[in-house]
């Protein structure tokens, strides 16, 4: 049963003692996992409350509070140059969810894509925070619990992916011959596993004064492929602005560069969309469903016809 604004707004004066709730506020970010409000105390300050709607997202929700520790302490120490949201406290659902987690809100704003320019400004400070976030030791994610692949081992799990997505049929089987080629190229797979954020967008930004300062949502943190953090911008950034952000990328990075980081960007952007259908699939949502097989086509057409119309 859906938990109200106001209810939420409880838990968080449980869950901060001395929180003084003053306003309610729903958030933009209530999914299908969560519930989520910003709640104002009597001095103006915001915090945000999340409750998990079902098991699996509380088990998750845990194990993001201890990242977010951890992250908070490289942020103190200088190793990143951006907030994250800090837990508070914790209220009890009484539930098999788990608990709703209170956090303090990151400053900022939400970066907006289309206001990225190309050049030294925030599309470079974007670029520098992934790449702070591929510098950090793999013991921050591991040291939670969190997943950690081998180049192989992610390399096998897409396959997977690429099957199950394939036995719902609804795959157009150009995408699928696509996809199955780029993972079966080994060169593409030979890379230097990183910690990742593994849901980064625009929403997970957080901007001010033209630079990143804070990083939100890292609930799908492992250790992985570091082009997975690229594939928003390969997909939707223009290429002058994806250059800029990739050069400053490169710039803070200490590894070699990767020749293959942008090819298994673009390949992962694609699957996301396989990703999405495949949800709509497991949940039997068929809006969902409807829409995850409106987009591939929609991509098969767009990278088809590219290609017919390049042998024209």
């Amino acid at each position: 049963m859906p938990r109200s604004p106001l209810a939420l707004a409880a838990l968080a004066s449980v869950a901060v003692p001395g929180l003084d709730v003053y306003d309610v506020l729903r958030s933009p970010h209530t999914d299908a996992d969560f519930e989520v409000v910003v709640v104002k105390d009597a001095t103006g300050r915001r915090w945000i409350v999340r409750a998990p709607k079902r098991a699996a997202a509380g088990a998750a929700l845990e194990a993001e509070k201890g990242l977010l520790n951890a992250l908070k302490r490289a942020y103190e120490a200088g190793i990143v140059s951006f907030e994250v949201p800090h837990p508070e406290g914790a209220a009890e659902l009484g539930t098999d969810e788990g608990r709703a987690i209170v956090y303090t809100e990151v400053r900022g704003a939400q970066l907006m894509l289309a206001a990225l320019q190309p050049g030294p400004g925030l599309a470079a400070s974007v670029g520098r925070a992934i790449a702070e976030i591929h510098e950090l030791p793999i013991a921050v994610v591991e040291d939670q619990g969190l997943p950690s692949y081998s180049p192989e081992e992610f390399r096998e799990r897409r396959l997977a992916e690429l099957d199950a997505g394939i036995q719902t049929g609804k795959v157009p089987p150009r995408l699928a011959d696509r996809w199955e080629r780029q993972l079966e190229n080994v060169a593409w797979w030979r890379f230097d596993p990183t910690v990742v954020h593994g849901d980064m967008g625009e929403h997970q930004i957080f901007v001010a004064d033209g630079s990143v300062v804070g990083i939100v949502d890292w609930m799908d943190a492992r250790v992985a492929d570091p082009a997975d953090d690229l594939a928003w911008l390969v997909a939707a950034a223009p290429d002058d602005v994806l250059d800029s952000v990739v050069e400053a990328y490169h710039g803070r990075r200490r590894e070699l560069r990767d020749p293959h980081l942008l090819d298994r960007a673009r390949l992962a952007s694609e699957m996301a969309l396989m990703r999405w259908l495949m949800y709509g699939v497991r949940t039997d949502n068929a809006d969902i469903t409807s829409d995850g097989e409106g987009m591939l086509v929609d991509l098969e057409a767009m990278l088809f016809d590219e290609v017919d119309g390049d042998d024209a």
